[in-house]
């Protein structure tokens, strides 16, 4: 108490949080100050980004990483940001040459434009004038972000399109599913938090966690939306729309130089903008943590922007942790994971969230909870149906009766999702494979008996 009322006031109160209110007198100089900031720091983030994602897969694999070009191999993306313009630029002679050049373009602009409504400290004096250390905000800005990831995909999808291969197209096609499934199970992950924010502003939700993170109230949503950010960003194990297996470099195959560079800065840009989504709807955003919040002067001036990087360079560690972790996953699981488990469990969870909220603004009315627990009811009904059927035609299938060599069989087995690979991949050992059944134009023996199973080398000559 005593220590108290010797410090200054304005040191013991924190800095005013930012409203709407303060985005509506910015002087035309400092917006362009601090575009220029976040343009800066999402370059420089991304370069820090190779380099340490690089050197840390090194350590997990028993081998050094870069480290020849500086100290620590510190001036390797310099080296390589130098290099990727001197690279020849190819374009496909059937390719669309004006919308292969877009593609690009578009995805890389668009990365950038995100980040605006991030905001990365409070308000804070610049040259004696106030301003918060945001770009913008407005009251939907949160759905800025989801509109962006939609546009965004448009530069892949034309980029795999225009390319005229069979590769790159495969992989616009990844890409544009995986988005729409894992977009839907992001913005439900969003809803929780707005119901509890009251507000779809940036600046709000961070002002309503000054007390308690939603990470602790609404666990469910962080964690859905930690699935969601990975599958939107193309990254390990969700990676499929590139997929070096099966298609070699998916929707960016045919591109070179700076073309393929703007594909590669729009995904460490979207990494970066996504962590940052994650710590302004999950972990406070700019406020310390605790027990760093019990100093009264840790949520004023410029610390916040410390405890802001802080959050976000540890999510974008576990992306590099979960790229030197985990295999790929299929492409069948990818699509499973999104529309069987995470978009029902977001369904349900909102609904109890809702449920919360309705009891705590009244709580005389019965209706929020006879109506949960209705639907409740009714999706654990749903659930024991659909396991019982599965077990049925599980045991229909497996049962000694079963005839394995059916061709209509082993279909409707994998149509029900019982079949032990639950894959539609081609037997290993197909009748061609071994040079039957093929004519005299690719080198065979011509009129080879289709009992004559011995291996036959196929020239094509």
């Amino acid at each position: 108490m005593m220590l108290q009322g010797t410090l200054p006031n304005v040191l013991a109160a924190p800095a005013p949080a930012p409203t709407l209110s303060d985005f509506n007198q910015l002087i035309w100089w400092l917006v362009l100050l601090k575009v220029g900031i976040v343009f800066v720091f999402l370059l420089l983030t991304t370069m820090l980004m190779i380099w340490a994602e690089r050197r840390v897969i090194g350590r997990m694999q028993s081998r050094p990483g870069p480290n020849r070009a500086g100290p620590f191999g510190l001036l390797q993306p310099i080296a390589d940001a130098l290099k990727l313009p001197l690279k020849e630029d190819i374009i496909p002679r059937g390719a669309d040459k004006l919308l292969f050049i877009a593609a690009p373009v578009l995805s890389g602009s668009i990365a950038f434009i995100s980040f605006a409504i991030i905001p990365w400290g409070p308000e804070v004096s610049i040259f004696h004038h106030h301003t918060p250390l945001q770009v913008a905000d407005l009251p939907v800005a949160v759905l800025l972000v989801l509109a962006m990831s939609s546009i965004g995909v448009y530069g892949i999808v034309l980029a795999g399109w225009a390319s005229g291969s069979p590769y790159s197209l495969l992989g616009a096609l990844r890409s544009a599913a995986q988005v729409i499934s894992y977009e839907i199970a992001m913005g439900l992950a969003f809803v929780a938090v707005f119901l509890y924010a009251g507000s779809l502003s940036t600046t709000a939700i961070v002002n309503a966690q000054q007390h308690e993170w939603y990470a602790w109230l609404l666990p469910v949503s962080f964690v859905i939306y930690l699935f969601t950010m990975v599958g939107e960003t193309n990254r390990l194990p969700f990676d499929l729309p590139e997929g070096e297996g099966e298609l070699v470099a998916g929707y960016h195959t045919e591109y070179s130089s700076m073309k393929f560079a703007m594909f590669y800065l729009a995904e460490y840009i979207n990494m970066t903008t996504v962590s940052a989504l994650a710590t302004t709807l999950f972990l406070g955003g700019w406020r310390a943590p605790w027990p760093l919040s019990l100093w009264s002067g840790a949520n004023s001036g410029w610390w916040p922007v410390l405890w802001f990087l802080i959050k976000v360079f540890i999510l974008l560690f576990c992306y590099i942790w979960l790229r030197g972790s985990l295999p790929r996953v299929r492409y069948d699981q990818l699509m499973a994971i999104g529309w069987k488990v995470l978009i029902p469990v977001s369904i349900v969870w909102i609904l109890l969230i809702a449920t919360v909220r309705a009891w705590r603004l009244d709580s005389h009315s019965t209706a929020p909870y006879v109506v949960f627990g209705f639907v409740i009811v009714l999706i654990l009904i749903l659930a024991w149906s659909w396991d019982n059927a599965a077990q049925q035609r599980a045991m229909k299938y497996a049962g000694p009766d079963a005839d394995a060599s059916d061709p209509s069989d082993l279909a409707e087995a994998r149509r029900a999702g019982t079949d032990a690979s639950a894959f539609p991949v081609p037997p290993l050992d197909l009748p061609h494979y071994h040079g039957v059944g093929l004519d005299a134009g690719v080198g065979v023996e011509v009129g080879a008996s289709p009992s004559d199973t011995s291996p036959k080398e196929v020239t094509g000559a």
